[in-house]
């Protein structure tokens, strides 16, 4: 725990923090006529486009129980689990409202004259107007930071705001390093940030008169008592208990059977916390938390009425982001939990700490706090994973070493790939043991991704998706032989449609996400389309497949992704190029391999 000021635990000047709530309330009042508005900081570079809030139950939900849909990749292409390839969800209405933005006004053109004139673009929202502005920031984050990580950084700042994606939005933008330039504040006492946690069906009755009550064209805005409130908190709460709780359970590490189950019988909501979250305590003091499921607890657990008789006096939390945060701005009492410090709260409330009193301005009790300390053990538990993880990138790098010396010794042969396929000599079998125990480490590694046992930052790191492409290039041309030396093709169809490893899928897509490839990095598959090709030896119609597969070969040789060896008189690709009359010997061709 630490406390320090405001701008040194979230980055952001207070200049822009109280611009961006000056705007938030303009943006309400236009919201008829515009879909943002646009303005620059005196006497500064940044430029704040602030997105209006909605009030319409519709703009909340759409479709499904909770409203989710999948991203757009060709939009968002980062949001997924790469090595899985696992899409992300967000809210179906808020990504319509955002795409209408995008579709039909000015909003592209002057963000990139911003860009071009080296302004900092700064995104912000109140309400449902927070979900827009983190849109945005991502969709500025993938148009110009991941295609120029030169390009001004944009910030997002958000009061009040809904739930927005579900876990794989938040894992992509900690694995892109994106999630700094999201913060959240959320009041103690505003329902709106909880209500993504609750179905439509148990809200639909009060939801609209609680955001008329929002709304600065109501007759009932600003009203403290719009008969639904109490009815309203319970039923969200209720459903964000049962969020919470499963969530804390899965970090704790519970194997109880009747957790799954229930989980398959009771829709829980998919909306999970992302970047950044300021907790205001409602007395001038702030708390500020970035790991995401210690947030998803606090969202919860700060929530706690002294009775839902109260329930309607607190409505107007929601629209008091700005009085709050200039008390707070002048106070500058802010308390940072960064992981480390969750893993050692104390349970009690009556220990005389600095932390202890945040925890307590929270309204946090013993059973809160046991679940952020869950939250920070468990990322604890990640970072330990990487590191015995880490530990076997020798092993990693001394079966490589030993497989290329086994490829190299095989040129007198006829290469490595039917040299495996048709194993005669010791070399041979003691090339497979070093497959089988490198297929051991790459399996145990995709099997943590699956459990989500590492750090969200794993799959972008440089050192593994390297040593992931060498071993794909390496070992699994020996995958195939054994694939097809022992038939199995004949049983479960085609290696590269029902056969191939996950090991190997994983490992291609991280490559291919790092280096923004258009097409897919097939290289190491390419014995696996020679196999197919003769099997289908003798039908005319091949023959141009079989010359698209060489032109691809002799491209990949030239690139340093594969070898001359497959060239090698005698192996499985000369037979078949020989067959139809497409060898190479009529080429004044040398191609130089990497054997890397």
């Amino acid at each position: 725990m630490a406390s320090v000021s405001l701008r040194e635990s979230i980055g952001i000047r207070e200049e822009i923090i109280k611009k961006a709530c000056s705007m938030y309330m303009k943006a309400h009042n236009f919201a008829e006529k515009q879909l943002y508005v646009c303005e620059k900081i005196r006497n500064s570079s940044e430029l704040v486009f602030s997105f209006p809030g909605s009030w319409s139950v519709s703009d909340l939900f759409v479709g499904s129980p909770f409203g989710e849909v999948t991203v757009d990749l060709e939009l968002f292409p980062s949001l997924r689990c790469i090595g899985l390839n696992e899409i992300a969800t967000v809210n179906g209405a808020f990504f319509n409202r955002f795409k209408a933005i995008l579709g039909t006004t000015q909003f592209k053109k002057e963000v990139r004259t911003a860009v071009t004139e080296r302004k900092q673009v700064v995104f912000t929202g109140h309400s449902l107007g927070g979900p827009i502005a983190i849109l945005a920031t991502i969709w500025f984050l993938e148009e110009y930071i991941r295609q120029d990580p030169k390009t001004l950084a944009p910030l997002c700042l958000t009061f009040g705001s809904p739930l927005v994606g579900d876990r794989i939005v938040s894992h992509a933008l900690r694995r892109e390093n994106w999630s700094r330039y999201f913060v959240n504040f959320v009041m103690r006492y505003d329902i709106v940030p909880r209500v993504s946690l609750a179905p439509l069906s148990s809200v639909e009755h009060q939801l609209q008169q609680v955001l008329n009550c929002f709304n600065p064209k109501s007759p009932l805005y600003m009203q403290g008592n719009v008969g639904e409130a109490s009815g309203f908190y319970v039923n969200v709460m209720r459903n964000a208990f049962s969020v919470v709780s499963h969530a804390a359970c899965k970090m704790m590490g519970s194997t109880n059977l009747l957790l799954e189950t229930v989980s398959n019988f009771v829709e829980l909501s998919p909306y999970r916390p992302l970047g950044t979250f300021v907790f205001c305590a409602g007395n001038g003091k702030l708390v500020v938390v970035r790991n995401p499921d210690a947030i998803l607890q606090l969202l919860f657990y700060t929530f706690q009425l002294s009775s839902v008789a109260v329930a309607d006096s607190r409505l107007k939390d929601h629209l008091s982001y700005k009085d709050e945060l200039q008390e707070c701005l002048q106070m500058q009492s802010v308390t940072f939990l960064d992981d480390h410090h969750l893993e050692a709260l104390p349970l009690s409330d009556n220990v005389t700490m600095e932390i202890n009193m945040a925890l307590n301005d929270l309204g946090l009790s013993a059973k809160a706090r046991l679940c952020l300390r869950a939250a920070g053990e468990l990322e604890k538990q990640k970072k330990n994973n990487q590191k015995a993880i880490d530990k076997k990138l020798e092993d990693i790098e001394s079966g490589l070493g030993k497989l290329q010396g086994y490829k190299k010794r095989c040129q007198h042969k006829m290469g490595y790939y039917d040299a495996f396929k048709l194993p005669k000599d010791k070399e041979d079998f003691d090339a497979n043991v070093k497959r089988l125990e490198l297929a051991g480490i790459w399996d145990e590694i995709i099997e943590m991704l699956k459990r989500n046992e590492l750090p969200d930052e794993f799959e972008s790191r440089k050192a593994w998706i390297e040593i992931g492409t060498r071993y794909r290039r390496i070992v699994e041309p020996l995958d195939i032989a054994n694939y097809y030396g022992h038939l199995k093709n004949e049983d479960t169809g085609p290696y590269i449609e029902t056969g191939r490893p996950k090991r190997y899928k994983c490992t291609q897509r991280w490559r291919e996400h790092v280096e923004r490839m258009s097409k897919e990095s097939s290289e190491s598959c390419f014995w696996a389309e020679v196999e197919e090709l003769c099997i289908k030896s003798g039908n005319p119609s091949i023959r141009e497949a079989i010359l698209q597969l060489k032109r691809r070969v002799e491209e990949w040789i030239r690139n340093g992704y594969l070898d001359d060896d497959v060239f090698l008189k005698g192996s499985t690709f000369d037979k078949l190029l020989k067959e139809y009359s497409l060898t190479n010997s009529d080429q004044n061709v040398i191609f130089q391999g990497s054997w890397s």
